[in-house]
């Protein structure tokens, strides 16, 4: 018996500083995200180098509140639940993690087997309007501009989704990360292929090149998860047989 009581003991105490860690972290990230939110100028002045678009800031602001916010949720069910001895808030965290857990399982699926659908459904709905809105909106031009400049790449699909835009109407030529050398991509065929994609495939590339990488990660996250949920569940039925 005491060695049973020294195992739950040892797994309870792992529990309180393994969500006293997720809690600690997802608190740094809500404030960083509160903090980018409020005051995206002066974070801009301190990281200005790493980021050229104050709105991809703004963006990345509200998913780092959301994630620090599920971090926080995620760490307090788990350390006071183990701390308290409390079954109610372990079975919240178990659940929370499961819901998670599922997510990023239906996620992953729907990534690999729609990728094709995705496209289409990008294809869709970016290209009318980049057609649009390229050249009208500046915002959204410089946003595009970033993106084609930092990937390599040239509008969804290639560089004719930028035909008829009104920066196309007004200037009578593509946007300049479409240009090489000021001609053409169709007058440099050879270059056609490699660096003057579509960001689409571009993107799909660099995760295909990253794959394993990301597969990594990925497996290392659902491996936590579902060790985290083994030792909630292991706790909330230690507690149920005393």
């Amino acid at each position: 018996p005491s060695a049973k009581m020294g195992c739950f003991t040892f797994i309870k105490v792992m529990m309180i500083l393994f969500n006293l860690a997720i809690f600690l972290g997802g608190g740094t990230l809500l404030g960083v995200g509160i903090w980018v939110t409020v005051d995206g100028q002066s974070f801009l002045d301190i990281f200005g180098g790493l980021s050229s678009s104050v709105l991809q800031v703004v963006n990345v602001s509200y998913f780092l509140i959301a994630i620090g916010a599920i971090l926080l949720v995620i760490g307090f069910l788990g350390c006071y639940g183990a701390q308290k001895d409390s079954k109610c808030l372990l079975m919240m965290f178990f659940s929370v993690v499961l819901i998670i857990f599922i997510a990023e399982v239906a996620a992953a699926v729907v990534a690999l087997v729609y990728t094709s659908l995705a496209e289409t459904l990008l294809t869709a709905v970016v290209t009318p309007v980049l057609k649009e809105k390229y050249g009208a909106d500046d915002k959204f031009t410089h946003i595009w501009n970033v993106t084609m400049s930092e990937v390599h790449c040239c509008g969804l699909n290639n560089y004719t989704d930028f035909t008829d835009s009104p920066w196309y109407n007004e200037k009578e030529t593509y946007p300049a990360p479409c240009l090489l050398g000021g001609l053409l991509p169709l007058a440099r065929p050879h270059l056609h292929g490699c660096l003057l994609q579509g960001c689409f495939y571009q993107i799909l590339e660099e995760i295909k090149t990253n794959a394993g990488v990301v597969g990594g990660v990925a497996a290392g996250i659902a491996a936590l998860e579902i060790a985290a949920m083994a030792v909630s569940m292991y706790l909330y039925c230690e507690l149920d047989q005393k």
